[in-house]
């Protein structure tokens, strides 16, 4: 099943894969984390996120064994099916007069061979989807309720890039680029080129993004492993460059921002900014299963966390000390753009004015394909097969449809991203990988035995930490779920 559904992908080095998840992480959320930092207060946004960086590393290292685990059960049951086929055809030659103990008396069955450790069953050689996943370890009511948590999230996550781009297009475009900018905000309704507004500008962007990237959800086409390192270098620079100029700025004593130490009312957007800030799991197959080496594969992890929460640290802190508080734009890009006070050369302005073009929509192909392999994965039959229409016109378009028309009728980062990482983020970065690993490892100490050790087995083995991340992740939910309420009781 896992061959035939999904590509396993060209192998690359390690190195490749830490860039890739780097990309993959660093995004959207991002560049809305500085707005969210104000409005929740400094002390409290440091605490959050070097505790959410935690969480969601310990949940990367249970996917990862989770994913091992799946490599595993397939291969046991390859070898089981091999050696059934092995005895009946023993069988049938015992039956017609053969005796082959005779003739081939230190010939065994491929299972025995791979019971006296000759293999390792936990390597990860097949590229194992979460839904694939989900439908080895959990049960049918366990399945489906993965499914929608993914599907939500994953919608989501491609309306947030659909609407990121479009809108530094936009302000690039329609903006007023003059040192005498300053900070300006538009409206939508403002005109942009005569007639036409902000607003319809948007919508054009929009439509020429559908129209570039789109058919990769289509063609199944890959980026190569040369642009992954280009946009990850694009994104060093552009973080550097964000962070030196607002410390410039904040050490000649004309930054404006004075965040609050702590405004708890910030916090729930906070939290889902902060979640979908370091979302990778829902496409660490498609990320980890062709490193050619994966010996190391727990240390890149760490690697590519740590420096992840020490540029969003840098990024957040800068930003909310350096801009004032009711300035800061969803996209924190923006507030380069418009400023020539903080940057006064031309070409850097639009050079971070486009940054997301550039970089956050290469991440879009890869969503997109996770969200179609993920659905054929929901409907896919052991044995069976799909239409050419439905495999390359049906799934792509239901994959591309929803999030677009989602991004025609609203361009609100702050509000798509809060909502998106609080609810369905939770699921996809909390509850799923616990239950995964928890299930996983369920299923095959039975088979495998207790001495059997899992290679890639996370740090945190002990099931007191599937606990902790399943209470902290119903703890979250009731407190944004308790928020929401209680904000629409006071409106």
């Amino acid at each position: 099943m896992a061959g035939g559904i999904t590509d396993r992908g060209e192998p690359y080095s390690p190195f490749v894969g830490l860039v890739y998840m780097f990309n993959l992480i660093v995004g959207t959320g991002a560049l809305t984390m500085p707005k969210a930092f104000a409005t929740a207060g400094w002390a409290v946004s440091l605490a959050l996120i070097c505790f959410l960086a935690f969480m969601s590393y310990m949940t990367t290292t249970f996917v990862i064994e989770a994913m091992a685990a799946a490599n595993a059960q397939l291969r046991w049951k390859r070898r089981e099916q091999e050696e059934t086929d092995y005895n009946d055809s023993t069988s049938e030659d015992s039956d017609d007069g053969l005796d082959l103990s005779r003739s081939e008396p230190e010939t065994k069955p491929i299972l025995s061979v791979q019971r006296s450790g000759h293999a390792d069953h936990f390597d990860i050689v097949e590229r194992v989807e979460m839904g694939q996943m989900a439908s080895m370890f959990f049960n049918k009511v366990g399945v489906n309720m993965f499914y929608i948590c993914i599907i939500v999230y994953l919608y989501g996550d491609l309306a947030i890039y659909a609407a990121a781009v479009p809108i530094s297009l936009m302000e690039v475009a329609c903006g007023n680029r003059s040192c005498s900018a300053g900070g300006v905000k538009f409206n939508d309704t403002d005109a942009c080129w005569g007639p036409v507004t902000r607003a319809d500008a948007y919508r054009v962007f929009l439509s020429v993004f559908t129209l570039l990237l789109g058919p990769f959800t289509f063609f199944n086409a890959q980026k190569t492993k040369y642009l992954q390192i280009l946009t990850s270098l694009m994104r060093w620079i552009a973080f550097t460059m964000m962070i030196v100029l607002a410390l410039i700025r904040i050490g000649k004593g004309t930054g404006e921002g004075r965040p609050p130490l702590a405004n708890l009312r910030g916090v729930p957007n906070l939290f889902g900014v902060c979640v979908y800030s370091f979302m990778c799991q829902h496409s660490l197959p498609s990320v980890v299963t062709p490193i050619s080496e994966k010996k190391r594969v727990g240390a890149l992890v760490l690697a590519d966390y740590s420096l992840i929460l020490g540029f969003y640290v840098l990024l957040s802190f800068t930003a909310i000390f350096c801009f004032d508080s009711s300035l800061l734009h969803d996209m924190y890009t923006l507030n380069f753009t418009d400023n020539c006070d903080v940057l006064d050369i031309p070409v850097l302005r639009y050079f971070l004015g486009l940054f997301p073009v550039f970089t956050i929509s290469t991440n879009f192909p890869i969503i997109a394909v996770t969200l179609r392999n993920n659905w054929k994965t929901l409907f896919h039959r052991d044995g069976g097969t799909y239409p050419w229409v439905v495999d390359r016109v049906v799934f792509p378009l239901i994959t591309l449809v929803p999030p677009i028309v989602v991004a025609f009728c609203t361009h609100n980062l702050e509000s798509l991203v809060g909502i998106t990482g609080s609810y369905a983020g939770t699921g996809i970065q909390y509850v799923i990988p616990a239950f995964l690993v928890f299930t996983a490892r369920r299923h095959l100490e039975p088979v495998m035995g207790r001495e059997c050790v899992n290679k890639h087995q996370s740090p945190f083995h002990h099931a007191f930490w599937v606990w902790f991340v399943l209470l902290w992740a119903a703890f979250c939910l009731m407190f944004v779920t308790a928020n929401i309420i209680l904000t629409d009781t006071m409106k």
